[in-house]
């Protein structure tokens, strides 16, 4: 083993106790987006603090917006768009396809640059997008860097694009929409539109902010031009990233509560309680939050993902380790995420041994033994996390586990601490 590799800790017994999971990260995103265009200074409680929320910080502060962190609270006083920019993206699909959209504000140059594994995601609809505005940019062949020039304001009335390769490209003009002179009508028009509970959440999130919008159809919806409001709010716990948690007992066994699950909620991991339940865990909500118990046995699942592309890793994880197949469909999408996460997953599960063949829109995982080995991550922090899950029963070395700080910091130090 090499100082980039991690042993995954197996489970020697059964897992019991509770947990608390640090903020959602596509709450905490678009919160300090919305508060960076907002009419006042608003506070963001219990937000998640991680690569893809700094630089979402880093964005706001580049064009004026005032930062101050505490433990646990961000204040955030919205931003005045005069300025020179220079914004680095990472691998955070939420800045580097909702921040261009923010930058049509700003009445000075907007250079955006990201880690070289960006230039592998889709980011043509922004493009598109900011053609159909009026909004002028230059770049190279590849996605970055890229520089926009826009004049602080725009009165187009309405975009179509095709966001059948990411609903990261419409929740981006829906954030800033009512910013705009006519606000916007956005309209999809392509063969799919994955996880729409992402844009479910975006709606959610802008009018708790006094931003109206209508559906116009299920793939077209109006913006109205509005203040947006400054708030005060508490943010959910990341349920997307309770999932590795969640597998953990499913794998162990055991009985692990998830503290703060809230009560209703447009987060694609709460669905993580119908797959897992197919699986064949049990869940019981509580006053504290979310109890799982699993006898360790896991079932095979034919399930369609295309509102829950992200917990694929997971789910597809746990079906490596079932008594009997699996069919993941839906996520074609995936192959433009972090990485092409299909053919990471399927080139993964066969290098420590397993069955895993890709399809037009998935995966077919089929029960075999597993050798162990090395699992590589692709700097992609769903990757490393669906590693861990497996190494909790087969002998899993993970490379660059540090990947996980896109998302959760302290991941390391809880996942010990929950199998200890």
């Amino acid at each position: 083993m090499t100082a980039d590799f991690f042993q995954a800790p197996k489970a020697d017994s059964p897992i019991m106790g509770e947990i608390r999971i640090p903020g959602s990260k596509s709450l905490t995103n678009r919160e300090i987006f919305l508060s960076a265009i907002a009419s006042g200074v608003s506070v963001l409680k219990k937000p998640l603090i991680s690569r893809d929320s700094e630089l979402m910080l880093n964005a706001i502060k580049q064009f004026g917006a005032e930062v101050e962190i505490k433990p646990d609270q961000i204040s955030i006083s919205p931003a005045k768009f005069e300025s020179k920019a220079e914004i680095h993206c990472g691998l955070a699909g939420t800045v580097m396809r909702f921040v261009p959209l923010m930058a049509t504000l700003n009445t000075q140059e907007t250079v955006f640059m990201a880690d070289k594994e960006a230039n592998s995601r889709p980011l043509g609809a922004i493009f598109d997008a900011l053609d159909q505005l009026g909004v002028g940019y230059q770049k190279s062949s590849a996605n970055f860097p890229f520089t926009i020039s826009a004049a602080g304001s725009v009165k187009t009335e309405e975009v179509i694009i095709d966001a059948s390769k990411s609903s990261q490209f419409v929740s981006a003009l829906m954030l800033v929409a009512a910013r705009f002179e006519h606000g916007l009508i956005i309209t999809h028009q392509g063969s799919s539109l994955p996880s729409l509970p992402h844009i479910e959440m975006t709606v959610d999130s802008l009018q708790n902010r006094g931003v109206k919008v209508e559906a116009l159809s299920a793939t077209s919806w109006q913006v109205h031009p509005s203040t947006i409001q400054a708030r005060e709010m508490v943010i959910e716990p990341d349920l997307s990233n309770a999932g590795p948690f969640l597998a953990a007992v499913m794998v162990a066994g055991g009985e692990l509560e998830i503290l703060d699950w809230p009560e209703s909620t447009t987060q694609v991991g709460a669905q993580y309680l119908k797959l897992l339940g197919a699986m064949g865990a049990e869940f019981e909500k509580t006053i504290k939050g979310m109890k799982i118990r699993s006898s360790g046995e896991i079932r095979g699942i034919n399930a369609d993902l295309s509102e829950a592309g992200e917990l694929t890793p997971t789910i597809a994880a746990l079906a490596t380790l079932a008594s009997t197949p699996s069919q993941l469909s839906g996520i074609a999408h995936l192959r433009g995420h972090e990485t092409d996460r299909l053919k990471a997953l399927s080139t993964e599960i066969k290098r420590i041994g397993g069955e895993c063949e890709e399809t037009e829109d998935g995966l077919v995982i089929s029960p075999k033994k597993l050798t162990g080995g090395q699992w590589f991550s692709y700097h992609d922090h769903r990757m490393a996390t669906a590693g861990a899950i497996i190494g909790l029963a087969v002998d899993i070395e993970i490379e660059n586990i540090q990947t996980t700080a896109k998302t959760m910091p302290d991941f390391e130090k809880l996942w010990m601490e929950t199998i200890a």
